[in-house]
């Protein structure tokens, strides 16, 4: 679903976005929903749901998961997002740039939904980097080493992280030549249609 603030912060200031596509689906996560705040008062927030079959159960990868009824959860999704945002003086250019969002429903796919939806709010900012995603590199399985080959595959050397990735490396285990260096990563922009979000 659309990306919290703080994970679209991160994508912009890099080079590069891994999609981790083939990370179990977790339902108490952002992969699914997403949170709206109200245009009048950013405090007051709600829930958005795309509802998400597992066919593999919690075993599911993300790339894996399936929208439980794409198109009622898209005329629920174009509703959720008009009823808050539709009087704000940017809706107009918003309206259009979530076009491909509601197109990619028609997938089935609620990863291509997020995957989509981060993208659009990426262009809206002018965000000229690349998308990669996990299935399509080479990693190792342990946590480290798979964020050592992950930002390897990338051709980076420093990978940005929030709150608590700085240690998420584990350095006995990652030699230092090999190793991606954390670095934590700024606040989105404040103008265009994104402000004061």
């Amino acid at each position: 679903m659309f990306p919290r603030l703080a994970t679209l912060a991160k994508l912009f200031a890099a080079d590069t976005w891994i999609v981790l596509d083939d990370v179990q689906f977790t339902r108490r996560d952002y992969q699914h929903r997403t949170r709206l705040a109200a245009l009048e008062d950013p405090d007051r927030t709600r829930w958005l749901s795309i509802p998400t079959h597992l066919p593999q159960g919690r075993q599911t990868a993300i790339r894996d998961a399936l929208i439980a009824d794409p198109a009622s959860a898209r005329r629920r999704t174009k509703a959720m997002i008009r009823q808050e945002y539709g009087a704000s003086p940017d809706w107009p250019a918003l309206q259009t740039a979530l076009e491909p969002v509601w197109a990619v429903f028609d997938t089935g796919r609620t990863a291509a939904v997020a995957e989509t939806s981060t993208r659009v709010l990426l262009d809206l900012l002018g965000w000229n980097g690349r998308v990669l995603a996990t299935s399509g590199l080479p990693a190792r399985p342990e946590r480290s080493q798979r964020l050592a080959d992950l930002t390897a595959a990338a051709d980076a050397g420093t990978y940005l992280c929030g709150t608590g990735g700085m240690t998420y490396l584990d350095p006995a285990r990652s030699p230092s030549a090999a190793s991606p260096s954390p670095r934590s990563c700024p606040r989105p922009p404040g103008s265009g249609p994104l402000r004061g979000a």
